[in-house]
């Protein structure tokens, strides 16, 4: 079986941070009045939406994202609006960054001036053209060249008003004194038009010109004309709506050679800008990633070189260790490795190993696991990654309390507000810090088997580094379980999908409040009144002494002996309800074999590791339920089934399919995602399926009339059952392939300390110059960075083969950015 070929993976992630003097360059200062959020979109399309923020002209949005880009983009787009409770919303002003900018931004903050939002800037999509230059006999006998522009195609063309759009195309030839336009017909209800036309140009020739026995085109008049293709709505009625324009000069052409090629819409030129603080300003941290997948047979050498890993000595030879050590930034390193381990059962040694080696260089027992290093980061990971569902479960209830409740928690002094009574707050927040306190300390019975065994290890490994400290086994876990992963949840629930949005100032100020106690509280050091002069905050030392009981030291005690006990945990008893994605969108109502906007009605979907459901509005009884055991497959749905973009399609047992409009690209894929991970080891899952719709008769797709007909097409492959899901092994390793790339220079320094170092004995001068990297034994290092260049070597040549066949300009993959106006 054929491998298949590259698959470029993009991904976003970042912060949208804050304003600063939005909308001051409007003269007025009608912003004070108002709230404002901002939104981010790909091209025209917008995929992430902050809440809004009140009255203010220097907003604090705080609102991290991520997400994978499951299409072609050209440019990114973060836009700021205006919206009172009486007022639509209007736009203030937006940051475009172009796709192949986006890496000069990458990983840091940067202050982006807003500029005004002109509609004649904002497209998306692409057109493909065919032209030639040939000649023309005419009756008379001279030669005269014409020009052939064939119009084949269009491909991501925006929605109009939330629909698909009626889009033509004008095709001018322009030079210094004509302008001669052509115009294709409307295609209706569509963002992939096929306009399949050809138009015809004569091409005037200059005063110079003589007949010549082979016809030749003159690069001097070439150079004077060019074509420009425009995309339009039609309006009907209404004007037509700009969509995009290319223009391709001649002089690219040879005689009776043809052109083919995909060309980028672009923006039309909009005359000059205004200064950059005339609409404020936007702080941004923006990191894409894109990463090249080759066929899974080219990273079997990195992979069996990083899997090994754990089995080496010592541990900082291996080839994961180094990663981590060459790269400047750990925590880009530590997430492919924990999830390539993971996937491969692997993560448990590894991390049981480089916890050994950090205790090995620790010195006393109050500063175990302080520091930002490659095992502190890796852990991190893991818990991030396995314990997600059980944050869901242990704290989500609590802290959606805590958030729509919104009582006043402040007890300090100088903080507090007219009309504030300190005792009634203090009150407020010993009862949501109880309640945290409880909900985690009656967890352990759902604390996830691999962060138990993790913590298990944790707990041996501390006890035999300082035999001597009864307390040492307890800080080990709770330095994790409690500083690094209950009580940063409870700091930024958002950031954890524990709440949808960046908590309002009065709401973060509780949380953070109720953080620093459960820090407290969770640090076994601290649990002694000793250590209750820590406290720099006179009014966190009266709060704190509420909660010095023997009781509440046991809760933690008991609760650290049930997640780090010397008997391997399993699965028990019935698994809590998970709530794994919820949102709006536009579902199909079934059984209608009709085509009509009456046909879809807005419905709020909620798919938990139980049951996908649909409710007429969020919190309203579920209208349909269908068990997660029932589903057997979830695909895409072509967009001419229903002439909807972003749709998809549940195949269920002895039912229609479920058809769903999500709201936007990204929207539709994490819906798929998530439905098709939850469902992934159900019998009897699809092994072919339709890609469109069963309308009038017939599937739109194959043209067979048969409704009950097996599909035309395979379906997705799944995730395996035995193994972990939502890991992609192949892309794990190419960013692994990536950061050694990147860190090349490092590599080479780490080589050279190995050589030095095995030359004289590894003498104190030595080691002082290269103490940025742990290396105990440098011949088996150096050994295994030699092993690591040839792997390296070997996948770039590879990478190399691939993208000479994925690079050509014009492909349908890498568009040409045409002239813009």
């Amino acid at each position: 079986m054929e491998e298949p070929r590259i698959r470029v993976l993009k991904s976003l992630r970042g912060k949208i941070c804050e304003g600063k003097n939005v909308g001051c360059g409007s003269g007025s200062n009608r912003l004070r009045d108002v709230g404002t959020f901002c939104t981010i979109s790909l091209d025209q399309e917008e995929v992430f939406r902050t809440k809004v923020y009140e009255k203010s002209l220097s907003p604090f949005y705080g609102e991290d994202f991520y997400f994978e880009i499951p299409r072609p983009f050209q440019c990114l787009s973060f836009h700021v609006y205006a919206k009172s409770v009486f007022q639509r919303e209007q736009p203030v002003g937006k940051v475009s960054i172009r796709k192949d900018d986006l890496c000069k931004y990458s990983g840091k903050e940067h202050w982006f001036g807003l500029q005004p939002v002109d509609p004649n800037s904002e497209v998306q999509g692409k057109v493909h053209l065919e032209m030639k230059l040939n000649e023309l006999i005419t009756d008379n006998g001279p030669v005269s060249p014409r020009l052939q522009v064939r119009i084949i195609e269009c491909q991501g063309l925006p929605l109009i008003s939330g629909q698909n759009c009626d889009s033509f195309a004008t095709v001018t030839l322009i030079g210094p004194a004509r302008s001669d336009q052509r115009k294709t017909k409307v295609k209706k209800k569509t963002s992939d038009p096929h306009f399949e036309e050809t138009f015809y140009f004569e091409v005037s020739r200059s005063s110079s010109y003589a007949k010549k026995s082979h016809f030749q085109v003159e690069d001097e008049d070439i150079e004077k004309l060019e074509i420009k293709v425009e995309l339009w709505n039609n309006g009907n009625l209404a004007q037509d709506v700009f969509l995009g324009e290319t223009r391709v000069s001649l002089k690219i052409l040879r005689n009776d050679v043809v052109h083919k090629a995909w060309y980028l819409l672009q923006p039309r030129g909009n005359g000059t800008k205004p200064k950059p603080d005339d609409l404020g300003s936007l702080r941004l941290n923006v990191t894409y990633t894109e990463d090249n997948v080759l066929p899974s047979s080219c990273y079997i050498p990195l992979r069996n070189l990083l899997l090994k890993s754990p089995d080496v000595q010592p541990i900082s030879a291996s080839a994961a260790h180094i990663l981590g050590d060459v790269c400047r930034d750990r925590s880009e390193a530590s997430l492919p490795v924990v999830r390539l381990l993971l996937h491969h059962n692997r993560l448990l040694p590894f991390l049981t190993a480089i916890a050994a080696l950090e205790l090995d260089n620790t010195q006393e027992a109050n500063t175990i696991f302080r520091g930002n290093s490659l095992a502190t980061r890796c852990i991190d990971d893991m818990m991030k990654m396995v314990g997600r569902s059980y944050l869901t479960v242990t704290l989500k209830p609590v802290l959606d309390e805590i958030c729509e409740s919104n009582k006043t928690c402040e007890i300090d002094p100088v903080k507090l507000k007219e009309g504030d009574n300190v005792e009634v707050n203090k009150e407020n927040l010993q009862v949501y810090v109880q309640k945290v306190f409880s909900s985690i300390t009656q967890s352990s019975a759902t604390c996830p088997p691999l962060m138990c065994d993790v913590f298990r290890a944790l707990r041996r490994l501390a006890s035999d580094r300082f035999p001597g400290d009864p307390h040492v086994q307890y800080s080990a876990v709770s330095s994790f379980v409690f500083l690094r992963f209950f009580a940063v949840a409870v700091l930024s629930p958002h950031t954890f999908q524990l709440r949808p949005h960046h908590p309002d100032p009065d709401v973060s100020r509780t949380l953070t409040l109720i953080s620093k106690t459960i820090q407290t509280l969770g640090s076994w050091s601290s649990l002694s009144k000793s250590k209750l002069s820590s406290f720099k905050e006179s009014y966190m030392y009266d709060f704190f002494k509420l909660f010095l009981e023997d009781q509440c030291i046991e809760k933690v005690k008991k609760f650290l002996d049930d997640i780090s006990s010397n008997v391997s945990k399993g699965t028990c008893g019935v698994e809590d309800s998970v709530v794994l994605k919820e949102g709006e969108v536009h579902k199909r109502a079934q059984g209608k074999k009709r085509l009509g906007k009456k046909n879809f009605k807005k419905r709020w979907l909620r798919v938990t590791n139980r049951e996908l459901s649909y409710h007429k509005h969020k919190g309203k009884d579920a209208l349909c339920v269908i068990p997660v055991k029932n589903i057997l497959g979830v695909e895409k749905l072509d967009e001419n089934a229903f002439n909807r973009k972003n749709m998809f399609q549940v195949f269920q047992l002895y039912e229609r399919p479920l058809y769903v409009q999500a709201g936007n690209c990204v929207e539709a894929s994490e819906w798929i995602e998530v439905l098709s991970q939850v469902s992934r080891c159900n019998p009897g899952r699809l092994s072919t399926f339709h890609p469109s719709a069963y309308v009038t008769g017939m599937w739109l797709c194959c043209k067979e009339t048969t409704e009950n007909l097996p599909g035309c097409r395979p379906c997705t492959t799944s995730t395996l059952a035995n193994i972990q899901p939502e890991i992609d092994c192949d892309r794990e390793t190419e960013r692994i392939f990536s950061i050694f790339s990147a860190s090349l220079p490092r590599l080479q320094k780490m080589e050279d300390a190995c050589a030095s170092m095995s030359v004289y004995l590894g003498q104190q001068k030595e080691q002082e110059e290269y103490s940025a990297f742990i290396i105990q034994d440098p011949k088996e290092t150096f050994r295994t960075i030699k092993e690591i260049r040839e792997v390296l070597e070997e996948l770039k040549a590879q990478h190399a083969d691939t993208e000479a066949l994925t690079d050509q300009p014009g492909t349908i993959e890498n568009p040409i950015v045409g002239k813009t106006s």
